[in-house]
């Protein structure tokens, strides 16, 4: 199975010594094209803090982020599941897991980068700033990526569960994939989508799935497991999933 991450805006510094980004690292090769161009646009709007404030959607704090930008093709990289940290990360909490259940994410997980489209979870990449809304320079995101992205979703076989925001989707559906929501239910069994709760509730399915390390084939067989492991996924529109939180 393939699990569909979003990325993170915030990432963690640091990484291996004597490390730089290197593309010919990342999985999914058929996209390097993509990630050059995407690469070059941002080293140009990088030039200018004016620029990059813009295109990057920066606050006043935020020089740092150019900075990291600048020093894309020099810093040192680490596995993108490690980079990347925020709520959804954070209750993934890979440092905590042991070898079994890091191994099953290296095999299932799949991240889409704004910048370098689908990569697993342990290639390789740097600190760097870059978003679903982030502007390229010479560049439509939606042009650049959608098309490509989408080309290297339809080569996968098996169930693959969709985590990301309809942002992410938007940059490259992935057909016949099922769609997770997070819910809640009030009184009257109502559910309602969460916004808060949203990013930590697949962060802590991701976890679970991790700890149990199953490959599952159908969403029949992830739903009964989810159930026998106190897990509230349910079926939900056609093509979706919701997770009861």
């Amino acid at each position: 199975m393939l699990i569909l991450l979003p990325p993170s805006e915030t990432k963690r510094d640091g990484g291996r010594e004597g490390s730089s980004l290197e593309l010919t690292a990342l999985s999914f090769p058929e996209l390097t094209s993509q990630r050059k161009a995407a690469l070059a646009s941002l080293r140009t709007i990088s030039r200018s803090v004016a620029a990059s404030t813009t295109a990057l959607s920066l606050g006043p704090t935020q020089r740092f982020e150019i900075d990291r930008n600048r020093a894309i093709s020099t810093s040192p990289t680490m596995p993108a599941i490690e980079r990347y940290t925020g709520v959804l990360y954070d209750a993934i909490e890979v440092e905590s897991l042991d070898e079994q259940s890091r191994a099953f994410l290296r095999s299932a997980v799949v991240i889409h980068s704004a910048l370098f489209g689908l990569i697993r979870a342990d290639d390789p990449v740097p600190a760097y700033r870059f978003s679903h809304d982030s502007r390229l320079s010479g560049h439509s995101l939606t042009r650049l990526w959608r098309d490509a992205n989408a080309g290297v979703l339809g080569t996968i076989t098996g169930l693959v569960l969709d985590l990301r925001s309809e942002s992410y989707v938007h940059l490259g559906p992935a057909e016949g994939s099922v769609f997770l929501r997070v819910v809640s239910r009030d009184d009257r069994g109502t559910k309602r989508a969460l916004n808060h709760f949203n990013k930590h509730g697949k962060g802590e399915l991701v976890r679970a799935m991790a700890r149990a390390g199953r490959d599952f084939d159908s969403v029949e067989e992830l739903v009964a497991w989810a159930r026998a492991a106190g897990i509230r996924l349910e079926p939900g529109a056609p093509g979706e999933l919701d997770l009861v939180v």
